[in-house]
């Protein structure tokens, strides 16, 4: 029998644990949106969130793809990805257009539905890091780096196949393909970890009392330096310097993530429900126009509280059990049929 290795366990805990913490700055952060423009501690809130949420889960996302990048694994998990993206973006296009009514969406299936992009990206990482899977580790994050910088520079709408998103964060996810739980565990002992995570909460309390003004389609990645009215031929050094900030802030964050095994730790291992789910949550509530009598203090923290309770309700295993089918759509039919071809094939 082979044993699992204590040090990948303590790994997989680690990363579990901060997957779930992220989807609860993914779903606070959607929450909390409409309140940013009118209350200036919700603005502050959420540019902590955009500094390190996004590069953090496309860290650990590539941090689980070493497990499922190559051969039969990797192809099904493609393929899994294509149908979710499917399954989804019609059904939040077809919501829209009946229900939600949101300003600014381009419906197209080449144009990822808010919250889609990241399937859509996904899907590109993986198919990016096969291309560089013989360069070596120093040259798959020098070229990540200089694509998230050079997508900025095209003259075009970066919503379009996510194609901005994709190199903006390409970074990270080749990052956490190579992250070293075993050196982040030596570094991050009892006195580091614990200025880390002061370091966040000081940051978020900079940013909450008196946060720089700075353009929210750059936290977004989703928007070259065209439209983001940085004209300047050296833009792209803005991009370096965020990406210094998003750095400091994620290592940061990770001071504020347990190494134990919790009931936080199963949770983590069901946040694609929460993702894929908690868009229809957020936009309902948009859409009933509850935010419309949210305009203090208090207001704005049942809010928040809703987002954590609808975070943990979607994590659980019945959810799972219910909506596997929609969530996890079954590939094998695919993989069946490409079989078949592939046995008729002369």
């Amino acid at each position: 029998m082979v044993r699992e290795n204590p040090l990948e366990a303590r790994g997989e805990t680690f990363f579990l644990n901060l997957r779930f913490m992220l989807i609860i700055t993914v779903f606070a952060g959607n929450a909390i949106e409409p309140l940013i423009t009118r209350m200036n501690g919700m603005h502050g809130l959420y540019m902590w969130i955009f500094s390190f949420h996004m590069p953090l889960f496309v860290l650990v996302t590539g941090y689980f793809a070493k497990q499922s990048l190559n051969g039969a694994a990797g192809r099904k998990v493609l393929l899994q990805i294509g149908m979710q993206y499917l399954i989804f973006q019609s059904l939040y296009s077809a919501l829209d257009v009946s229900l939600f009514h949101v300003n600014g969406i381009h419906h197209s299936i080449f144009a990822p539905y808010l919250l889609l992009w990241f399937l859509a990206s996904h899907a590109c990482w993986r198919l990016l890091m096969l291309g560089m899977g013989k360069w070596s580790k120093t040259a798959q994050i020098a070229f990540a780096v200089a694509a998230g910088v050079a997508v900025g520079y095209l003259q075009v709408d970066g919503v379009w196949f996510s194609i901005s998103r994709t190199f903006v964060y390409l970074p990270y996810f080749v990052i956490g393909y190579h992250f070293s739980f075993a050196a982040f565990a030596r570094l991050y002992q009892k006195y580091i970890k614990a200025a880390a995570a002061a370091a966040s909460l000081l940051i978020l309390a900079v940013l909450a009392i008196s946060g720089p003004d700075i353009p929210l389609g750059w936290l977004y990645g989703n928007m070259t330096y065209m439209q983001l009215g940085a004209e300047e031929w050296y833009a792209g050094v803005y991009r370096l310097a965020l990406y210094a900030v998003q750095i400091t802030a994620s290592l940061a964050f990770l001071g504020l993530v347990p190494y134990g095994l919790s009931r936080m730790t199963d949770w983590g291992r069901r946040t694609l429900y929460v993702f894929l789910l908690h868009g229809l949550v957020v936009r309902l509530a948009a859409a009933s126009g509850i935010y419309d009598y949210v305009g203090n203090a208090a207001g704005a923290a049942i809010v928040l509280l809703t987002a954590v309770l609808f975070t943990v309700l979607l994590a659980q295993p019945a959810v799972k059990r219910l909506l596997h089918p929609l969530v996890e759509p079954s590939v094998n039919w695919m993989i069946t049929l490409q079989r078949a071809a592939l046995r008729r094939t002369p």
